[in-house]
């Protein structure tokens, strides 16, 4: 069920039907990367660079290297801190565009099922902002154990696995049930939801790829609330 879903969401994201939703995200998505890229590096400039170049012009001749390495632990610290910025960006972007691959893929892949409903506009923004903490935390408690031998990789599949399996599941489950019947859902397949979130958190750790990861998730999830809805019918009160 889990594999099905899977493979059903990566061979709908490059369709047709699809493709305008993908660069719609994709593009905002790369734009906002960019400019927090841009901002954290002015960021270090302005407050860690005057320190080192009023160190360094004391220091004799053959110690410049010193600037040098701490451009280079600079640069690396940015990539880490982007790496962690790009699941909640990617997931606030892409929040703006889910309902659209929703209908999408319930209108090409389940044409004879009731169509599902999108949340209301306020309910969603609130949604998507109380995802974005959640995902920064869990990313955050998931760095510091990166500290930890032997618990940093499993730290960062199971944090992000968990968070991005509950709350993907829950975006396709809501638009059919309400907010605490996708809960309650969710809580009953909450194995089957986490796994499926560990494939999304695999997908997540893939480079470049991993920016079509609310598109994937969303996509993925909405296939796999279908196969779990047919085992537990949905109330016809909330079709």
């Amino acid at each position: 069920m889990i594999f099905d879903a899977a493979s059903a969401a990566l061979q709908r994201l490059f369709t047709p039907e699809f493709r305008s939703v993908l660069w719609k995200s994709l593009g905002a998505t790369v734009l906002v990367l960019v400019a927090l890229w841009v901002a954290l590096r002015q960021l270090f400039v302005y407050m860690a660079w005057p320190y080192l170049d009023q160190l360094l012009p004391g220091l004799p001749q053959w110690a410049g290297w010193l600037g040098t390495i701490a451009a280079i632990f600079a640069s690396l610290g940015l990539a880490l801190a982007l790496a962690l910025l790009i699941a909640p960006v990617t997931a606030i972007i892409a929040s703006l565009f889910l309902d659209d691959a929703a209908e999408v893929i319930e209108r090409e892949d389940y044409p004879a099922d009731p169509p599902g409903k999108a949340l209301p506009i306020i309910r969603s923004i609130i949604l998507s902002l109380k995802f974005l903490g959640v995902v920064i935390l869990g990313n955050i408690f998931a760095l510091f154990l990166l500290f930890v031998p032997g618990v940093n990789i499993i730290a960062f599949f199971v944090v992000n696995g968990y968070l991005l399996g509950r709350e993907y599941f829950e975006f396709a489950a809501m638009r059919f049930l309400s907010e605490d019947e996708a809960k309650a859902l969710r809580s009953k397949y909450g194995g089957t939801v986490f796994l499926a979130g560990l494939v999304i958190a695999v997908f997540l750790a893939i480079p470049i790829v991993n920016l079509l990861t609310p598109l994937f998730a969303a996509a993925m999830m909405v296939h796999l609330h279908k196969a779990i809805s047919r085992k537990q019918p949905v109330p016809a009160a909330a079709m």
